[in-house]
């Protein structure tokens, strides 16, 4: 399996090369040349499988420059019941990512209701989505650093979860560091203490005075700076990482495992999406040859994404214009991993992709309106809806109302997207984004009352910080990191 950059560069790698790094040398992200294919035999095959053999299966297809036994062995230590322990009563924790049925809802009629379900993903060490490709990519850098000698130095950026998912991954891993970028004030209180109160040494935290799109450009700005990479040994964790994406894949395998009962049934899935990482992942297992009906975008205030998919135009809003959120791990306007998408939208034309960036880097945007390209949104089963603090109250209560379940904000927002597009008889699986203790404020304005929270989890507000305030320069973050790492 080779991988190709979306911009066009002429090197083909192999998984384990672009592992440890992020964006390609030419400033594009890796995909893989062709995508591999999963039969219906296989399908069927894999129903009894555990998370962690079906994950062997999936990503064995993508790095096959791991040897087998070493990449099971990761797999088998990584999709433990005993790391994602933090399930919901009455789930079942050996499913790892177990599928509860909320009810049949849609309007009566001959065709029938539509299952809506809630994929649990949240189980995991910081009780968010993000745990279940982050735990994973731990364990791997772990394996390919001590196989090659090396040493890495982490950059991410994160809104809320990716951060406190890759410290979790990654604190007291031999040979990394992570320095991680989130704005200042504009997490919730949980997120910041996840994050701010680790005090493993290999963990950097830098609170950057703007919003999340100055974290990620800064992120990019150092990693395009090859020179400076090199030297500082600059690996990254957000979902620009082609591992995160591909670890991401697994679950929507299990997800229609889950939900179905044959070969050839489909399901639809509703993701809510900030950055685009996790519902590319759905698009990435619908081209492998997952009977997938319709990927549902749900978008909150910050609705860039769903612009797109409805009117076919692209346009990033200016940190001025971008809403501080009650769903903030969404709070973005420059989805990184869109641009895989639009590379498989236009065919895979390294050349019209280039194009269509620059545009996006000198004029804010691109428009599709009226091309081919656009018309496949349709073939690829994208569809999207948008979500306000109102609506995702309202979810919320009607949730806790109706099915006795508490959901977070994002997931909140993603039920409510959901809804606008059952398909009668067709299962509908929203992707559990985080457990709703992480968002307490806005479960107290819906409910009343406190969420509840893993033990583990009590008090963890009040527990010492320790992180740096900075500007929003990627000039200093460089001279912060080499102050750090001493290279």
């Amino acid at each position: 399996m080779k991988y190709q950059s979306t911009r066009g560069h002429r090197m083909p790698q192999t998984f384990s090369e672009i592992l440890l790094g992020g964006l390609a040398p030419d400033g594009g992200l890796y995909l893989p040349e062709v995508y591999p294919q999963v039969s219906a035999d296989e399908l069927e095959a894999w129903r009894e499988l555990s998370y962690a053999d079906l994950a062997f299966e999936i990503l064995s297809r993508f790095c096959d420059d791991i040897p087998a036994a070493d990449l099971r062995a990761l797999t088998g230590k990584t999709y433990t019941p005993e790391v994602y322990c933090n399930a919901r009563p009455g789930d079942n924790i050996a499913d790892i990512t177990p599928l509860r049925l909320l009810g049949e809802e849609g309007a009566d009629g001959a065709d029938g209701k539509t299952p809506l379900h809630l994929l649990g993903l949240s189980n995991g060490p910081t009780l968010a989505f993000k745990d279940m490709a982050m735990q994973l990519l731990g364990n791997l850098f772990e394996y390919a650093l001590t196989r090659a000698g090396q040493e890495l130095n982490i950059l991410g950026a994160t809104s809320g979860d990716t951060g406190s998912a890759a410290e979790y991954a990654m604190r007291g891993k031999r040979g990394i560091r992570v320095f991680m970028l989130s704005p200042h004030n504009k997490m919730s209180a949980f997120q910041t203490a996840q994050m701010f109160s680790l005090q493993d040494e290999n963990i950097f935290n830098l609170a950057i005075e703007g919003v999340f799109d100055d974290c990620q450009d800064i992120v990019k700005a150092v990693s395009n700076d090859l020179d400076y990479k090199a030297r500082q040994k600059i690996g990254t964790v957000n979902s620009i990482n082609w591992a995160r994406v591909v670890a991401q894949v697994v679950y929507y395998f299990k997800g229609w495992l889950l939900a179905t009962s044959g070969p050839g049934q489909k399901v639809s899935f509703c993701v809510p999406s900030g950055n685009f990482g996790n519902v590319c992942a759905g698009h990435i297992a619908r081209m492998m040859g997952l009977p997938i009906d319709k990927l549902v975008v749900a978008t909150n205030e910050n609705d860039v994404l769903d612009e797109f998919f409805r009117t076919g135009v692209y346009r990033v809003r200016k940190s001025a214009e971008t809403y501080h959120t009650s769903s903030p791990s969404m709070d973005i306007s420059k989805a990184s991993n869109f641009e895989r998408f639009v590379f498989d939208l236009l065919g895979q034309d390294a050349g019209k992709l280039a194009a269509l960036f620059r545009d996006l880097d000198t004029n804010g945007g691109f428009d599709l309106r009226g091309t081919p390209e656009f018309e496949r949104i349709r073939e690829f089963g994208f569809v999207s809806g948008r979500s306000t603090h109102a609506d995702r109250v309202a979810t919320i209560r009607d949730l806790s109302s109706r099915y006795g379940i508490t959901i977070d904000t994002h997931t909140a927002d993603g039920v409510k997207v959901a809804r606008e597009h059952l398909t009668p008889g067709v299962p509908m699986l929203v992707l559990e984004t985080a457990l709703p203790a992480k968002f307490a404020d806005t479960i107290r304005e819906a409910l009343g009352r406190e969420p509840e929270r893993p033990a583990s989890f009590e008090g963890i507000e009040a527990l010492p910080q320790r992180f740096q305030v900075m500007a929003a320069d990627a000039s200093l973050v460089k001279a912060y990191i080499a102050e750090h790492t001493g290279l």
